[in-house]
């Protein structure tokens, strides 16, 4: 048995630009769990469609209690296949991903379409979609919103820097910032204080000697 679960995303750039990052999103700051990308295969179709079989190496965290039943490399090391169909005359994108180690574990499938946004033709929908073990439901549709989540600021992250934009802050660098605020608030409220002390004991020294006098 299996449970579904559906999403839906968008982006705001045209769909001839995420095809083309789609390629290259890999490193950026919100998918540092993939370690490796290989095309093991890729040709086009009679009718123009684009097919591609990728093998990809992650590091994903595995279900509680999991991790005590494999070596600690194979724990937290994934294999995924991920396989595309480009149909660039009707502007489509589908990606099927399954896992193809701890499939005894845990078996994770997941669909995605990318296409125009009915809305806006400058602007790409992201429709995903999984299909999780039942006995790993939880933290698949955890692991999946997670994904999810990663993979659309991943686009976002890369495509503004095609633009020559200023990328968006990561969750890390924008707390790493606060942080840094934070301890030059602090700093300047105790050099404060301490200007301030010093000019009370100045002034009570001054009544001290002006009472002497």
């Amino acid at each position: 048995m299996v449970k579904y679960f559906l999403g839906h995303c968008g982006l705001q750039s045209s769909w001839d630009q995420v095809l083309a990052v789609f390629w290259q999103r890999y490193p950026n700051p919100y998918s540092t769990h993939v370690l490796t990308e290989d095309i093991v295969h890729r040709e086009v179709t009679p009718d123009q469609k684009l097919l591609s079989r990728r093998l990809l190496t992650k590091t994903n965290r595995m279900p509680c209690g999991a991790e005590r039943l494999f070596p600690a490399n194979v724990a937290h090391s994934v294999y995924i296949l991920e396989d595309s169909v480009v149909d660039p005359q009707n502007q489509t994108m589908t990606t099927f991903t399954w896992n193809i180690n701890h499939a005894r574990l845990m078996v994770v499938e997941e669909r995605c379409v990318y296409c125009v946004n009915s809305g806006n033709s400058r602007w790409t929908e992201i429709h995903p979609e999984a299909w999780v073990s039942r006995a790993v439901q939880e933290f698949g549709l955890a692991r999946f919103k997670s994904n999810v989540t990663k993979s659309v600021k991943g686009f976002e992250y890369i495509l503004a820097k095609l633009h020559g934009e200023a990328p968006s802050k990561t969750l890390g660098e924008t707390a790493k910032e606060a942080k840094a605020r934070a301890k030059e608030t602090a700093l300047a409220a105790t050099e404060k204080v301490e200007d301030l002390a010093s000019q009370a004991a100045t002034k009570k020294q001054q009544q001290q000697q002006q009472q002497c006098v």
